[in-house]
């Protein structure tokens, strides 16, 4: 099968935790977001489906995963779907279940990641709630960063097989999501990381081997990702990294 993925150009975002799955596992994908508007691609392909009369079940915004007649959305709900497929979760449905709970969890990570920058209003630009963000920043970096990062970093230790990853013996989607948000943060929050990677011995290691995979390797140096900047969920701003 050749999937579709649909996402908003020029930024990773939620969309990038399908596009390292879909790599890591080698799958023939269309990126609409690649591709020109003149090719079917851009904002208008996007425009097209979501203003497509004749889908029953529309999705309310991107990202979303054309499978065949399917049409999926939400970050977690496409990897539920993809990640038999994929080869990129455990057989047993009850590590499944564990899976998608811990992507569930990531996506609430992401969620408060974004709200540093925008804490009042995503319609609003950030010169506009720079000392609201100042204090949000404040806090998560004092309290909810540690706080994930430790659960995760508990999750990876209870997990007895000897390999880096939070769910059996093989990656599967949450360790690349999760590789993908240490990226994210280390680029949003380099100085408050580097302070704070050292607790967490296991969620490095993770970092390293799931973006060390040869097919990941070769994506990220590739021109299919597009880099971290600030329009997407990870932004720099110094002041806020403190």
């Amino acid at each position: 099968m050749v999937y579709g993925l649909y996402y908003w150009p020029g930024i990773q975002g939620r969309g990038e935790y399908v596009r390292l799955a879909l790599e890591a596992a080698g799958a023939d994908y269309i990126d609409y977001a690649l591709l020109a508007a003149r090719r079917g691609g851009g904002v208008p392909a996007l425009e097209r489906f979501l203003q497509a009369e004749n889908i029953a079940r529309p999705p309310f915004a991107p990202p979303f995963l054309q499978a065949g007649r399917q049409l999926i959305g939400q970050t977690a709900n496409i990897l539920l779907f993809l990640g038999p497929r994929l080869r990129l979760v455990p057989r047993d449905q009850s590590a499944r279940l564990w899976v998608h709970q811990l992507q569930l969890t990531l996506a609430d990570f992401v969620t408060e990641i974004h709200d540093t920058h925008h804490p009042l209003s995503g319609s609003l630009y950030y010169e506009q709630q720079k000392s609201a963000a100042l204090r949000r920043s404040r806090d998560f970096i004092a309290q909810r960063l540690p706080k994930f990062l430790q659960y995760f970093e508990t999750v990876a230790e209870r997990n007895r097989a000897a390999v880096p990853w939070l769910v059996g013996r093989s990656l599967s989607y949450v360790d690349l999501s999760m590789a993908q948000i240490i990226a994210g943060l280390q680029y949003a929050f380099p100085r408050a990381m580097r302070a704070r990677m050292r607790r967490y011995p296991r969620l490095r290691a993770l970092h390293e081997a799931a973006f060390g995979r040869p097919r990941i390797e070769r994506y990220l140096k590739s021109a299919r990702r597009l880099a971290f900047n600030q329009q997407g969920i990870f932004r720099h701003y110094p002041q806020l990294d403190r």
